[in-house]
């Protein structure tokens, strides 16, 4: 049983949509509405807007949209009904007891998962202080990476014995199935004899917390020289690898100022041990704008803290991309002498580590720094292929402030006039806008044809019958009273006349809805489509208000048009006479409108 409706709409009635968002964004009003910056794409000019009467958010640049709920399903990876639970909770609502079924909607709920979860880290926990099981994952944490006991404690890693079934028995007797354990990735299954084993085995097990307290995932590092060094839950109705950052739960109190960002479990919890208690690591994963726009709630400075290798600092340059994305000031740590924070801390201390950090380098000269170092500028060619590498670099700020101090910069460095450099980089950026118009311009053209459209698939077969739909649709959603006139029939209108599924099951609910809910309760809709829908359903409405004609001969014209369409359709496999007796009807309502003008 899913919540009740009236308990859906008392969340919804209880909760400030505009408080709500302030904390993830930072809103500004202007008139009616409130504005920021979009928390589910990266933008540097505001499109995310806030309507408290309406409560309802909207994304001009990506199309995100929807009520508190659809925010909460979004920024929190949620699903319609733990949503519901976390407003609830939120607003100090009590849930009903017959709710517990709602959390059932995708096999295992993330409740589910968040339990085993629980138990997983205790056994694990367990397993690590136990002096005959966890002897050599406390060996390797306690002496070989010289973490005190307060430390492991304070992150709370365990230890995952050597064995196919330790995990599995375990949890089988705390009553948790295959398929769930298979489900929160505690387990995997055999295809050749179909039976479970423990997903982690023979590792030292590092708990993935998210900022709520939630063991979400965990990482193992294996003890032996076997393949992968590191194993990382997969994605889970609990977990999503792009979504969360290691140590933030610890780190979001402490990085107001700013935050280190690390490759790795180990190097996070050195610089926590040795009191820089703001640096996080993504989860064996490159950095991700999801991963960017979590970060920038709690921060807006970042020092990237990768390894000196090659593939570290090409990680780096991608950090500093879509860090920079979100508006974030992002710096580079260069250490000398060690590969890592954690290496660097054991042989020259916290001390020195800290002058580091405070010298850490603009994104800028970092790269400029790379980019010299691989060329002799005493040689023409390599100086010319220099700066050709710098004057692209420059090209890629946004900010034209931001351009003129490094083309000064580079204009020192290499010896060369700052407008032969500025000359440079307007062209590139010129090439750069024609190469993007080129790409928008082919996006618009399929857009205009419905191509790719991932939330409506069908929409591309007939495009004419597509945009009478999207009418349709934007003038039930906005007027009551064209809901009573297609109810009473005055508008002749029914799912079959729709072309697509996704738009007749809009269709269809918002009619059921309003014949038996008393009136169309769009937050309700949300236990019936994705996020993703529900944005497409507020764009449908929010297109329809700004355009001056949505008067009912519109709706009547656009209902017509979905008629005819599927007359059409249904023509194909008609017989010949009744082809004929169709067109011959056609012609005949054409001349008596003919005659009805005159």
């Amino acid at each position: 049983m899913r919540f009740s409706e009236n308990f859906i709409q008392e969340v919804v009635d209880r909760t400030d949509i505009e408080e709500l968002i302030g904390r993830y964004v930072e809103l500004k009003r202007q008139g009616a509405n409130l504005w920021g910056r979009c928390p589910f794409h990266s933008e540097k000019t505001p499109s995310f807007s806030v309507s408290p009467v309406k409560r309802m958010f909207f994304c001009f640049g990506c199309h995100a949209g929807g009520s508190a709920i659809t925010f909460v399903q979004k920024i929190e990876n949620l699903d319609f009904p733990e949503a519901v639970e976390y407003l609830a909770n939120r607003v100090g609502l009590p849930l009903p007891k017959e709710s517990e079924a709602a959390y059932e909607t995708r096999g295992v709920s993330r409740k589910r998962v968040l339990e085993m979860n629980l138990e997983a880290a205790k056994f694990f926990r367990a397993c690590l202080f136990d002096e005959r099981l966890g002897a050599e994952g406390m060996k390797y944490l306690h002496e070989d990476r010289g973490l005190s006991m307060a430390t492991i404690k304070h992150f709370g890693l365990g230890f995952a014995p050597n064995s196919f079934q330790s995990l599995t028995d375990h949890m089988h007797r705390l009553g948790y199935t295959d398929e769930e354990l298979v489900a929160a990735c505690l387990c995997g299954k055999s295809q050749k004899t179909g039976r479970t084993y423990d997903y982690f085995r023979d590792r030292v097990m590092f708990p993935i917390i998210d900022t709520s307290g939630n063991v979400v995932a965990f990482g193992g590092r294996v003890m032996d020289d076997s393949k992968p060094k590191y194993l990382n839950s997969s994605d889970t109705p609990a977990f999503k690898k792009s979504r969360h950052l290691f140590a933030l739960n610890f780190a979001k109190n402490h990085c107001a100022e700013k935050a280190i960002l690390c490759e790795g479990y180990m190097d996070v919890i050195a610089l926590h041990a040795a009191g820089f208690e703001y640096a996080v690591a993504t989860l064996g994963t490159a950095i991700t704008p999801d991963h960017a726009r979590v970060f920038s709630k709690y921060t807006q400075k970042v020092v990237i803290s990768y390894d000196s290798d090659d593939a570290g600092q090409n990680a780096a340059n991608k950090a500093m991309r879509i860090l920079g994305e979100v508006g974030m000031e992002v710096r580079v740590l260069k250490l000398s002498g060690a590969k890592d924070p954690d290496e660097y801390i054991k042989k020259f201390g916290s001390d020195k580590f800290r002058q580091v950090l405070e010298q850490s380098k603009t994104g800028f000269d970092h790269k400029s720094e790379r980019i010299l170092s691989k060329f002799d500028l005493t040689v023409g060619s390599e100086k010319i292929k220099a700066t050709s590498e710098i004057c692209a670099l420059i090209a890629e700020y946004w900010s034209g402030v931001e351009r003129e101090v490094y083309i000064s910069q580079a204009s020192n460095l290499l010896e060369l006039p700052k407008e032969v450099l500025k000359n440079s980089v307007e062209q590139i950026r010129r090439k750069q806008k024609r190469a993007y118009d080129a790409k928008q311009s082919r996006e618009a053209m399929a857009s205009v044809k419905n191509f790719g459209d991932r939330i409506n698939p069908e929409a591309a077969k007939d495009p004419r019958a597509v945009s009478a739909e999207e009418t349709v649709l934007g003038l039930l959603l906005l007027k009551e009273e064209y809901r009573n006139a297609v109810e009473k029939g005055e508008i002749v209108l029914s799912e079959e006349d729709f072309v697509t599924d996704f738009h007749r099951r809009v269709f269809s609910s918002m009619m059921r809805m309003h014949r038996t809910d008393g009136g169309l309760r769009y937050e309700l809709l949300g236990a019936e489509f994705t996020p993703d829908e529900m944005g497409r359903i507020e764009k449908t409405e929010i297109a329809r208000q700004q355009l001056v004609q949505n008067g009912p001969e519109v709706l009547r014209s656009a209902a017509a048009v979905l008629r005819d369409a599927r007359t059409k359709e249904n023509m194909k496999n008609s017989s010949l006479n009744e082809k004929i007796a169709y067109l011959r009807e056609k012609k005949a309502k054409l001349h008596k409108g003919k005659a009805d003008k005159t």
